[in-house]
């Protein structure tokens, strides 16, 4: 594993110790790497999002009524 050093405010730094003394972070550096892991699933959601809008709006129009897509995307289908 590498190391990093990094400086923060006294308040950061005071925040990150307090999250750390809770219990549910064995020391600082662990509570670190969770704040970065969630970053890196929330910045991976918004990419995949990102990809979805860009897919919507480049796959054109429809003459689709919006209830048939709607209950489409809710997995029904006219015979439910």
């Amino acid at each position: 594993m590498a190391t990093m050093n990094i400086s923060l405010p006294d308040g950061m730094k005071d925040w990150v110790e307090a999250q750390a003394a809770t219990g549910r972070y064995s020391n600082s550096s662990d509570y670190v790497r969770d704040l970065i892991r969630r970053d890196q699933d929330r910045a991976a959601k918004l990419a995949n999002m990102q990809h979805l809008v860009t897919e919507g709006l480049t796959s054109g129009f429809s003459d689709r009524p919006i209830a048939d897509v709607l209950a489409e995307a809710r997995g029904l289908s006219e015979a439910d």
